[in-house]
C-alpha cells in the first residue's frame, strides 16, 4: 500500500530534522532485490578490509618498512601524499602507534547504479544521513513493506558500534560532538540521541564548546551537572580542526586514554586519493597481498580508475600515469586540458582536508564542462597541489531508471532519473553490518547526483526480482 502524500508531508513538517531542506516525495521506497542486498553486504566487508589495509599501508610507508612478505617494495611517497598540507598536530596524532589499526565505525560509500552494476565514487568516514535514513525507514515502514534496516536497526546499530568501544562500562556516556561547519546535521543526531535516551542510554549531542575539561577528564553538562565523557562520536572533519575550540583537549584526552573517539582522528582516512592508491600500478602487489581475495576483486570492480594529480617534473623519457590525450600519453597535467570532449569522461575533485571536499562542491565533470571550465579545473588542481591534492577519476554514467513520485497531493507520476545509493555500515565485532540504505533519485538530466529539491530521498525495501 503506497504512503499517502498527506502522511509523508505531515510527518516531515512536524519535526525540524530537515530544516530548510526539501525534496520530491514518493509513495514507496526504492526497491532492491535480495541479490543486490547481498552485493551491498559484500561491499561493506570489502570497504572495512580496505580501511584496514590502507591504515597498514600508511604506517609501513611512514616507517620505511617493506610492504611485501617475499619481495622488496618501499613506498615512502604514500605517507608523503597523505600528510601533505596537514597541521603538525593532526599529523603527529595520526602517526601514534597506539591508534594503528583503528578504523571508522560508521562507513558509507556512495554507489552509483550503472549498466555494469554498482560503481563506488567516494568512501565517507564521517557521513551525514544516519538520522535521516532512520527517520525515513520509520516513515515508510508498513506491515507489507520489508524496509532494509528499520528505524531501530539503524539507531541500535549506531549505538552498539559505539558502546562496544567501552565494553567494560555498562551504560557509557557518549557525546556526539557536532561542529559549526557540520551544524546542518545536528538535528538528525538530536533525533537519534532522543530515541536512545528514551531507552535509558546516555547519549547527548554537543557543540565542541560544550566540552568541559576537568583535569585530564572531559565532561558534558547533563541536567546541569558535569559528567565524564566515555566515548566521543566525532562529527566534524579534520580540515575543520582549527575551528573546534576544544580540539587540543580532545587530542590530549584521547592520547591519555581518558576518552575513546570515533572516527579516529586520522586525516589520511578522510582522503579520496586512497581510491587512486588502490589503482596505482606500483602498489598492486601490496593490495593483492594485504586484502582478502573477495575484497580485492570487489573493490577493483566497483572503484573507477583514479589518478593523483601531482604536478611533478619528469625526466625526458618519462610520462605521467594519467589518461591519454588524442591517443598519446601526457607529460604534464596541463596537457589534459587539450583532451576532446569524448576523452573528458573524467571527474576532477579535491582529495580532502578542505571545506570544498564534500557535497560535490569541488567537482568538475569534464564531459559536461566547456573547454575553458575544464582547463580552469586543471589549473586549480595544479595551483593547490602544494597543500591540497586533487584526484582525477573515470566517470561512469548512472543508468536511467524510473520511480513513482508525487506531482501534487493527488497525483502520482513516473519519474525518469538516475540513482545513488548510500548504504550505512556500523562496524561491530570486526564486521561491517549493513543497517540501512538511503536512495537519492535525481532527474535524468542531472550529471552529478546529490541531494537537491528536484531529487527524491528514499529508504530501501527488499523485494523479490519477480
Amino acid at each position: 500500500m503506497p504512503s499517502s502524500f498527506q502522511t509523508l508531508s505531515s510527518a516531515l513538517n512536524r519535526q525540524t530534522l530537515f530544516e530548510d531542506k526539501t525534496w520530491r516525495l514518493s509513495p514507496e521506497p526504492w526497491r532492491l532485490t535480495p541479490q543486490q542486498v547481498t552485493q551491498l553486504e559484500q561491499i561493506g566487508d570489502a570497504c572495512l578490509a580496505f580501511y584496514k589495509s590502507m591504515d597498514q599501508l600508511y604506517h609501513r610507508s611512514l616507517q620505511g618498512k617493506n610492504l611485501l612478505r617475499n619481495k622488496q617494495l618501499l613506498a615512502p611517497w604514500v605517507a608523503g601524499y597523505l600528510e601533505r598540507g596537514k597541521p603538525a598536530r593532526v599529523v603527529q596524532h595520526g602517526r601514534r602507534l597506539e591508534f594503528k589499526g583503528q578504523t571508522p565505525l560508521v562507513i558509507r560509500p556512495d554507489l552509483l547504479l550503472t549498466e555494469e552494476g554498482f560503481v563506488l565514487t567516494e568512501l565517507d568516514s564521517v557521513p551525514g544521513g544516519v538520522g535521516l535514513t532512520a527517520f525515513l525507514n520509520q516513515l515508510y515502514a508498513q506491515d507489507d513493506v520489508n524496509i532494509l534496516g528499520g528505524n531501530q536497526s539503524m539507531v541500535d546499530g549506531f549505538y552498539r558500534a559505539l558502546a562496544a568501544l567501552k565494553s567494560d562500562i555498562e551504560n557509557p556516556l557518549i557525546g556526539i560532538v557536532v561542529s559549526d561547519e557540520a551544524a546542518t546535521y545536528r538535528p538528525e543526531f538530536e533525533y537519534i540521541a532522543a530515541l536512545l535516551q528514551a531507552k535509558g542510554r546516555r547519549v547527548y549531542v554537543a557543540h565542541p564548546a560544550d566540552i568541559m575539561p576537568l583535569g585530564k577528564t572531559l565532561c558534558l553538562p547533563v541536567d546541569g551537572n558535569p559528567e565524564k565523557i566515555d566515548i566521543i562520536y566525532r562529527f566534524w572533519e579534520l580540515f575543520d580542526v582549527e575551528n573546534v575550540a576544544t580540539a587540543d583537549f580532545i587530542f590530549k584526552a584521547v592520547e591519555d586514554e581518558d576518552v575513546v573517539i570515533s572516527p579516529p582522528m586520522k586525516s589520511y582516512q578522510e582522503e579520496k586519493l586512497n581510491l587512486a592508491l588502490l589503482h596505482h600500478h606500483a602498489l598492486e602487489d601490496y593490495w593483492r597481498e594485504s586484502l582478502p581475495k573477495f575484497a580485492w576483486k570487489t573493490l577493483k570492480k566497483i572503484i573507477p580508475r583514479s589518478w593523483v594529480m601531482d604536478p611533478v617534473e619528469l625526466p625526458p623519457n618519462a610520462v605521467l600515469d594519467a589518461p591519454p590525450v588524442q591517443g598519446k600519453p601526457i607529460r604534464t597535467w596541463e596537457e589534459l586540458g587539450e583532451a576532446s570532449q569524448k576523452e573528458r569522461k573524467l571527474i576532477i575533485k579535491i582529495s580532502g582536508f578542505h571545506e570544498t571536499a564534500w557535497g560535490a562542491r569541488s567537482v568538475v565533470l569534464g564531459s559536461d564542462s566547456s573547454r575553458e571550465e575544464w582547463q580552469a579545473g586543471i589549473r586549480r588542481a595544479i595551483d593547490m597541489a602544494d597543500n591540497h591534492l586533487h584526484i582525477l577519476q573515470a566517470y561512469h554514467k548512472p543508468m536511467r531508471l524510473q520511480h513513482p513520485v508525487y506531482q501534487d497531493a493527488d497525483k502520482i507520476v513516473p519519474m525518469n532519473g538516475r540513482l545513488r545509493l548510500c548504504p550505512y555500515y556500523f562496524v561491530h565485532n570486526d564486521k561491517a553490518e549493513l543497517s540501512g540504505v538511503l536512495a537519492t533519485f535525481c532527474p535524468a538530466d542531472k550529471k552529478i547526483i546529490h541531494g537537491m529539491p528536484d531529487a527524491a530521498l528514499l529508504p530501501c525495501q527488499v523485494v523479490d526480482a519477480t
